[in-house]
């Protein structure tokens, strides 16, 4: 399902361009596919800002560019780090039915057993689905799952009209033993040696000096 976003086609471009879109509470956009010219446009920020979140990933957003409906997929999204606000977004222009290649993210649900790690070795797998059909994320329930346990790509449940592109042998995720603090300990300082870093070590006459320092300052005293 696609969120419906009126688009302006803009024919001003370059920094101060995009500043100006920026403070008019909008978002400079390009689209591109199909063998046709890259299309330039702005959004309107806080519409766009939403349906992008509701979509996830790989949002469809449904333009309307002058009266004519294009169908777009996001490919890139960039966003102020400090105002977390759109700055900038890049679409693929797709058509209903339309296969496409998409990277899809992991989630991992439920808890392993006690005293195991869970390791997510990739965070998503690529798949080739249907436009406006693209799953929102591949879910990987973990529950009881004992250290020694994968989770293999080939092992995903996918919808109907999904094919897996990534190696079925790929592993997802990971669940191990906990490493205990001796173990935690020891590793921390074989990385040590490699990196030829020395542990400073106690002062045996440290502790003589302290004592012998104590003693004259109470001769002092008496």
């Amino acid at each position: 399902m696609s969120d419906k976003i009126t688009a302006e086609l803009r024919t001003e471009f370059g920094k101060g361009a995009a500043r100006r879109i920026r403070r008019e509470d909008k978002v400079p956009a390009v689209m591109y596919g199909h063998g046709n010219d890259t299309v330039h446009l702005t959004l309107p920020g806080h519409d766009t800002m939403m349906a992008i979140k509701h979509g996830g990933a790989n949002a469809l957003l449904e333009l309307d560019i002058n009266g004519e409906t294009q169908l777009a997929l996001t490919k890139q999204v960039q966003v102020d780090p400090v105002r977390r606000v759109l700055e900038h977004v890049d679409f693929v222009a797709v058509r209903r039915g339309e296969k496409v290649t998409v990277d899809v993210p992991i989630v991992v649900v439920g808890e392993a057993v006690r005293e195991t790690l869970v390791v997510t070795e990739n965070s998503t797998v690529q798949v080739e689905a249907e436009a406006t059909h693209i799953p929102e994320s591949f879910e990987v329930d973990i529950e009881g799952a004992e250290a020694g346990t994968q989770f293999l790509a080939g092992s995903l449940t996918l919808p109907s009209g999904t094919t897996l592109l990534t190696d079925p042998e790929t592993l997802v995720v990971n669940v191990t033993a906990a490493q205990t603090e001796a173990q935690l300990e020891a590793d921390l300082e074989e990385a040590e040696a490699e990196a030829g870093i020395e542990r400073d070590e106690p002062d045996a006459d440290e502790g003589e000096s302290a004592e012998g320092g104590e003693s004259a300052e109470g001769g002092d005293e008496e």
